[in-house]
Parts: C-alpha cells; structure tokens; sequence
C-alpha cells in the first residue's frame, strides 16, 4: 500500500537525518516549507541549539510583494547573510525530506549567492 504524501516526506526525512548532522564549525541547515511560507535555520545537534533562523514570514512586507520562489531565494540570502556575520561558511543541507525542487533548491541558491558553501 502506498504512503500518503506525509507519511513518504518523514520517511525520507528520517533517513536523511540518520547521514546528516550538524556541530559547531559545519551546521546543519534544515529547511521548512508549508503552504504560505518558508523556514530556514542553522542547527548545531551536538548542543541542540539552533545558530540562526529566517523565514519568509517574518522578513515583512519586502517578501509580500514577491512570489513563494523569490521568497526563498530572500530567505536563503537572508540567512547566509547571519551565517558569515557569526562566522559560518560552510553547512550541510538538510532538505527536511522536500524534493530538491522549487522552493526548496531556490532557497539552497539564495544560499550559494549569499556566501554558504556545502
């Protein structure tokens, strides 16, 4: 029996996160994406805390205008911006189980453009 949408995104999220953490000198950035908006943060998971966090929601009316892939491409520039002011350069993407598509790869570009490496 087929897994409904959900259930298939946290199976692949399960498995990705098994390969893929993040400590203090190479972060995680893990990203979520629901129907209006777009969340990004950088995740040290040997102390459990989060670096730094952007999401679309909160950038306020220079994102209202734009549509949901410009949005993300802000939001990873946004970040990367915070990332390089803490000292981050390099972090490994998280996808959080999305497809590498849309939204999701706008935000991973906006990140390349912003100064990340991963």
């Amino acid at each position: 029996m087929a897994f409904s949408k959900q259930k298939r995104r946290l199976k692949i999220r399960k498995r990705i996160r098994r390969t893929i953490s993040g400590d203090a000198s190479r972060p995680r950035l893990s990203v979520y994406r629901s129907n209006k908006s777009i969340y990004a943060q950088l995740i040290d998971d040997v102390s459990g805390k989060t670096i730094a966090s952007v999401s679309s929601f909160h950038l306020g009316k220079e994102a209202e205008e734009l549509n949901k892939v410009e949005q993300s491409k802000l939001v990873g520039k946004t970040l990367a911006e915070k990332a390089l002011k803490l000292g981050v350069d390099k972090v490994s993407f998280d996808r959080g189980g999305y497809l590498y598509h849309g939204r999701v790869k706008s935000l991973a570009e906006g990140a390349r453009e912003g100064g990340l490496k991963f």
